[in-house]
């Protein structure tokens, strides 16, 4: 029987969360492509309805094997740059040939990358249980500068705990960001999960 990996996906926490990724990744867009995975495409719409030049560097951050790199190039984004933790989540996204670069991270230390090196940011399915933790919301956020845009998603599993959406009205409260649009829909439809999405930007 071929493993079911969503079947652990959300109950997967702490380290070595990329050895869960890597033997996943061969069958990674198989599964959630037969449980209706749209999250990526919903994420690539509303950034693209706010960016409107498109050939600025866009930072896909936790691009996996590039489902979020393909969703956000179907939308005329032309200078994509991909960061992972999986190295073969990576060598899955590289035969895509979407992508400037592609770099894998590691999840103990910072981003390699400064403040204003992209105009936007995505986090397309990867802050949640299962994978990057809400702290990084924090560090993305702080790498953009004042104006840029900022795309992520919280699914369902992430939603039930309060923090994840009182990150975001914290954010706000302080005047750290302003969040442009709020979207819930769905995510996997066919194990009934939905996500919503947040366009936001960099104040």
């Amino acid at each position: 029987m071929t493993r079911k990996f969503l079947d652990e996906a959300y109950n997967h926490i702490g380290k070595g969360i990329e050895h869960f990724y890597n033997d996943w990744a061969a069958t990674y867009e198989t599964e959630v492509g037969e449980n209706g995975y749209v999250t990526p495409a919903r994420c690539a719409r509303l950034l693209a309805a706010h960016q409107k030049d498109r050939s600025l560097p866009v930072l896909d951050f936790g691009c996996g094997t590039g489902l979020s790199g393909l969703a956000l190039r179907a939308e005329g984004f032309e200078t994509i740059d991909g960061m992972d933790l999986s190295a073969e989540m990576l060598a899955k996204a590289r035969t895509k040939n979407l992508y400037r670069s592609l770099l894998q991270i590691q999840d103990d230390a910072p981003p390699p990358f400064a403040q204003g090196d992209y105009d936007a940011i995505a986090a397309i399915g990867v802050i949640g249980p299962g994978a990057a933790p809400l702290d990084v919301f924090d560090v993305l956020l702080s790498k953009l500068a004042p104006g840029g845009l900022f795309v992520l998603s919280f699914n369902d599993h992430a939603l039930e705990d309060p923090a994840y959406a009182a990150k975001i009205t914290d954010c706000v409260d302080k005047g750290l960001l302003r969040v442009l649009e709020q979207e819930y829909g769905p995510h996997l439809p066919a194990r009934n999960i939905n996500s919503t999405v947040y366009l936001a930007e960099k104040l």
